[in-house]
């Protein structure tokens, strides 16, 4: 069974970094598209980064073009994302999540499994 357990939210002031993992277990993330999506209060799911592992592609949305980075180290079977110059807009709950059939890397529909999200809180 597919198990996706994300960490490193927190509170974190305007301009602060914060990393957090995704580790795996049930499933080989180097073999599948890993992606992070967020969803604020009101709001739907978004996606943030997605990485395929395979081919070594990586996808961000507008907002997180060169302010986050994800990455991933196989030998922990662990996702990161990096996130630098935070703004208030990217306070949300974020979800780890796994795409196995290669979808379309920014729809959650597209996804299999799920963490249970991590809270990321940035203050003015």
């Amino acid at each position: 069974q597919v198990q996706l357990v994300e960490s490193g939210g927190g509170l974190v002031q305007a301009g602060g970094s914060l990393r957090l993992s995704c580790a795996a277990s049930g499933c080989t993330l180097s073999t599948i598209r890993t992606g992070w999506f967020r969803q604020a209060p009101g709001k739907g799911r978004e996606f943030v980064a997605a990485v395929t592992r395979s081919s070594g592609d990586t996808y961000y949305r507008d907002s997180a073009k060169g302010r986050f980075t994800i990455s991933s180290d196989n030998a922990k079977n662990t996702v990161y994302l990096q996130m630098n110059s935070l703004k208030p807009e990217d306070t949300a709950v974020y979800y780890c999540a796994v795409d196995v059939n290669y979808g379309t890397y920014y729809s959650p529909y597209d996804y299999d499994y799920w963490g249970q999200g991590t809270q990321v809180t940035v203050s003015s």
